[in-house]
């Protein structure tokens, strides 16, 4: 026998210890964070090789990481960024990618290189974000409020929220 169904007012009392536990943003930001440390690396694993139409001569794709958030300047250098001087600055914060992966001829495999494949937009407190392992006075200091939950990205300086469906 099935258990009786929850009334309207049992509901709400979920619900709401569900937030008071969890927050607003904590499935967005361990989906993230999930994705980031995991799936990630799991999306390279299943597509394995990347083949050509030269016979005998493809790549195999190896570790992906996810680096520290980062702007490169005008000048050619990179500089760590934090959320706040990217909301003035109208950056995006974001980290940079890297594909571990090497070139296979005529089944030799040679010797693998680290190539940077692009930039992955940082969730603003998930677990590559510089915030989420910051004390309440050092994100004063950054500009931040300390009482900002994150689960956000910034795009061009603004603020974007993904909304989750299922």
């Amino acid at each position: 026998m099935k258990g009786s169904p929850l009334k309207v007012e049992d509901r709400w009392v979920l619900v709401e210890a569900f937030i008071r536990e969890k927050g607003l943003v904590r499935q967005h930001l361990d989906s993230y964070n999930d994705f980031i440390e995991r799936r990630l690396q799991e999306i390279v694993n299943e597509q394995g090789i990347i083949e050509t139409s030269i016979l005998g001569f493809y790549v195999r794709l190896g570790k992906i990481e996810v680096g520290e958030p980062r702007v490169r300047e005008a000048d050619g250098s990179e500089t760590e960024i934090y959320p706040h001087e990217a909301r003035l600055r109208n950056l995006t914060y974001a980290a940079p990618i890297y594909l571990t992966m090497s070139l296979v001829v005529d089944d030799v495999e040679q010797e693998p290189v680290r190539a940077y494949i692009g930039q992955m937009p940082i969730m603003v407190k998930s677990s590559k974000c510089y915030l989420s392992r910051m004390r309440e006075e050092e994100l004063i200091a950054h500009g931040e409020d300390p009482r900002d939950p994150g689960g956000y990205f910034i795009i061009n300086g603004s603020e974007r929220v993904l909304v989750i469906q299922e």
